[in-house]
């Protein structure tokens, strides 16, 4: 059974956690409207061939299949694919695999989406990750790209301090220069719009949206529901804004031409 950040967890599960990232094993408000912005970006899903780049535990996937006509999720870490798969197996339009994002085990052109959900960040190469995915995509098929935002004031991934991995929102790491946030955080990237837009140079696509958004954060709704809730509508206006710039995640949504 996969336990949660924040459960009883020993150094083998947080260093997992420091090169993996930790997928979603709760579907909560935050998911419902990521997955209903996955929905909305796309072009004729119902019959569609889906790919979630980097599935986790299959979150994702089993909430996308009601939607679409197949769904395969691929995940790089054995253990959480066979977890993926046990959540897919009353699904009949879902297949689960085991490979890197580096090296997509399909041929070119098959799907009408792709989603990578905070996943770039943690693979060896990002760049050969976005080639791969724009290979596999269909001329007008779209790439959904949730990804870190350089201007969050927080470093969501934890830092390694004094050789040990430390779990946690840390304040401030993503302004440091880059040669010093690598030092503390050598196992996870962040983006700035240049820096993300970087990754597509040459490659034959269009950019249909780019944005910042900001977290549901539902650990504070659900311990202080008033305030949790509150806070989450002031930075759903913020998104509206320029402040815009200091949330969460880029949400991109680019097509192959």
């Amino acid at each position: 059974m996969n336990r949660r950040i924040g459960d009883s967890v020993d150094q083998r599960d947080l260093e997992k956690a420091a090169r993996c990232g930790e997928p979603s094993y709760i579907w909560r408000a935050g998911q419902e409207r990521r997955l209903q912005m996955i929905l909305d970006a796309g072009v004729g899903l119902e019959g569609g061939v889906v790919l979630e780049n980097g599935c986790g535990v299959g979150m994702y996937v089993e909430h996308l299949a009601p939607h679409v006509g197949r769904v395969v999720g691929l995940e790089f870490d054995f253990e959480r694919a066979q977890d993926a798969n046990r959540v897919s197996q009353t699904l009949s339009n879902v297949q689960i695999l085991c490979a890197a994002g580096e090296g997509l085990p399909f041929p070119g052109g098959v799907f009408d989406l792709i989603l990578s959900h905070e996943v770039l960040e943690h693979v060896q190469n990002d760049r050969e990750a976005v080639q791969e995915m724009v290979r596999t995509l269909r001329p007008g098929g779209r790439i959904v790209i949730f990804a870190p935002n350089r201007g969050y004031p927080f470093e969501t991934h934890g830092i390694y301090w004094c050789g040990r991995y430390r779990f946690g929102n840390i304040p401030l790491v993503n302004y440091l220069p880059g040669g010093l946030r690598a030092q503390l955080a050598p196992h996870v990237r962040v983006y700035s719009r240049r820096t993300l837009e970087k990754l597509f140079v040459g490659l034959p696509v269009k950019f249909v949206k780019r944005t910042v958004i900001f977290g549901a954060y539902d650990n504070i709704v659900a311990r202080r529901a008033g305030i949790g809730k509150a806070l989450r509508e002031v930075l759903l206006l913020l998104e509206k804004t320029p402040l815009r710039v200091l949330g969460l995640s880029h949400f991109w949504v680019v097509e192959k031409l």
